[in-house]
């Protein structure tokens, strides 16, 4: 189905994954494939087939900067967390950048524009945006922009290991059904073969009930946890679920917390595969489902529940549960939460009380659930950040009676961690509300920062020579709302600053070779999200 030799390896050597495809992300799939560059920067990244330069992006976060490339079969190849380009498309993109006065960036060149061979290098590795470390972001598309399994296209990964599972639970789905005579979910004993396989201790059940995994899987020449491709169930021999990752649409990634228990993994920071369809779950990797995966278990009767966990090169982990069925009455019940605000997922809801406004729009939620909201002064709690969003809502400030001195300093903040700490939200205003779109359910409250951004120079200073330098760096930090945008001249022309988020800090390149005069005077404006703002001034000297 997919040409296994159109595409070429975008790295030199071997192919060593630190993810894989469709693994589990924080509220998404991994949508390609990371391949170690053994910690450095700079390796060299090519052209996987032939094609144009359909799509430059540049940005702070997510892909750094990134490369797409539209191909004559309809494929795209997407490249991410680049260093920098080729010289071509280096110069092509610099030159937009300048006309834009933009660090971040994004074009689409025409097809005649930036045509690139087979084999050709286009850029080169790096750490740029969201990165967590230097790597080869990879993907392949499809002409829906859907991103494929590369794997599918024949790239050869070394891989003799069998998945490894990590914990099982078992769920009653309903008030009437059971595990071990709770109506509790259950974590499972996970009994390890010498094979490889697993069984798990035998369980007593009765009803409707459901299973969840941790799994991951190691490649030979990685210690990455990486996700597994497909996991298959079956009850007394009968397949009832397959789950498989091939494919997905950008559309559906944000379900990723329909598949998991979002709950657990709320509270835990562990997710667990649900090897169950829920309700409203929209994604499309799902194959042979019978009673969407759940087990029914009515009578007295054992039954054998068996799950087949594989990796790509079709390496293959079992688990074997053993089910008694038990129509023993439940001795242990699910506590239930009640309140007077209830989220019927059909419906606009709005919850109101003081001067704060929560607008929920409808099917944001999964479920139908009683809402725990609770107003203090300018806090409110918005639920605890146990049910997953799969849209955003609104939380509305009114903010009349305060001065509009005050205003330019005040935001919306989510409290996080032990201390509640005040984490920027990203706040507007209009009017006389202030207010902030999340999809993060928890506790909020007005902040106020007074605190403009620092800038410090990093490898000069006022007055410096800096003709055999090849960079100006500075630092820049803000600790409350982050920065939200800067600004750098030389004797009033503006310049193109890189900036590195991970490190704080601002680079500009004399390549550019924008910075021509003997004596410069550079000016930097940084601004936080709230409007604080520092100027910093100095002159520095090149021949």
């Amino acid at each position: 189905m997919y040409p296994q030799d159109y595409f070429a390896s975008p790295l030199d050597g071997e192919t060593i994954l630190a993810g894989t495809f469709g693994e589990l992300r924080s509220n998404h799939f991994h949508s390609g494939l990371d391949i170690k560059t053994k910690q450095r920067e700079g390796l060299k990244v090519y052209a996987a087939a032939s094609g144009y330069v359909s799509r430059i992006k540049i940005a702070h976060f997510g892909y750094g900067k990134a490369l797409y490339i539209t191909h004559p079969n309809g494929y795209t190849t997407v490249y991410a967390h680049l260093q920098r380009f080729s010289d071509k498309i280096e110069s092509f993109i610099k030159k937009k950048q300048y006309e834009q006065e933009s660090f971040e960036i994004e074009v689409f060149p025409t097809n005649n524009e930036l045509i690139l061979t087979k084999g050709e290098v286009i850029a080169y590795s790096g750490n740029t945006g969201s990165s967590g470390g230097p790597h080869l972001h990879y993907e392949i598309r499809d002409n829906l922009e859907r991103p494929i399994n590369p794997l599918l296209f024949g790239i050869k990964v070394k891989d003799s290991k069998k998945p490894i599972v990590r914990s099982i639970y078992a769920y009653p789905i309903n008030e009437l059904s059971h595990v071990n005579n709770s109506n509790l979910k259950q974590k499972l004993r996970l009994i390890p073969l010498q094979n490889g396989d697993y069984k798990v201790e035998d369980i007593k059940a009765h009803g409707k009930i459901g299973f969840a995994i941790n799994t991951i899987d190691r490649q030979d020449l990685a210690a990455n946890k990486n996700g597994v491709y497909k996991i298959e169930t079956a009850l007394n021999g009968m397949p009832n679920f397959t789950i498989n990752f091939k494919r997905f649409s950008f559309d559906e990634t944000k379900h990723l917390n329909r598949l998991i228990d979002y709950p657990h993994y709320s509270e835990e920071k562990e997710r667990l595969q649900k090897l169950f369809l829920d309700t409203n779950n929209p994604l499309s990797m799902y194959e042979n489902l019978v009673d969407d995966g759940y087990v029914m278990i009515y009578d007295s009767i054992a039954s054998l529940y068996k799950i087949k966990v594989e990796d790509f090169e079709g390496n293959t982990t079992i688990i074997d549960i053993n089910i008694n069925g038990d129509t023993t009455p439940v001795t242990e019940t699910a506590p239930s939460f009640t309140s007077q605000y209830y989220i019927n997922r059909e419906e606009n809801v709005i919850l109101e009380k003081d001067k704060i406004t929560v607008d929920i729009p409808k099917e944001t939620f999964y479920d139908n659930f009683f809402m725990d909201f609770q107003v203090h002064s300018d806090t409110v709690k918005v639920h605890d950040n146990n049910k997953a969003a799969s849209k955003y809502f609104t939380i509305n400030y009114d903010i009349t009676g305060y001065s509009q001195e005050d205003l330019k300093q005040l935001y919306i903040a989510r409290l996080v961690g032990w201390n509640d700490f005040p984490s920027y939200s990203s706040t507007k205003q209009k009017d006389n509300v202030l207010y902030t779109r999340t999809n993060d359910l928890g506790t909020y409250c007005l902040a106020r920062d007074t605190v403009a951004p620092t800038i410090e120079p990093v490898n000069f200073t006022d007055g410096k020579w800096m003709s055999k330098y090849r960079f100006l760096k500075l630092k820049i930090e803000d600790k409350l709302t982050g920065i939200s945008n800067y600004r750098a001249t030389v004797n009033g022309k503006w310049i193109l600053m890189e900036y590195d988020y991970k490190t704080d800090m601002l680079v500009h390149d004399f390549k550019d070779n924008v910075v021509k005069d003997t004596n410069n005077n550079l000016k930097v404006i940084v601004t936080d999200n709230v409007g604080n703002s520092t100027t910093f001034e100095a002159t520095f000297h090149r021949k």
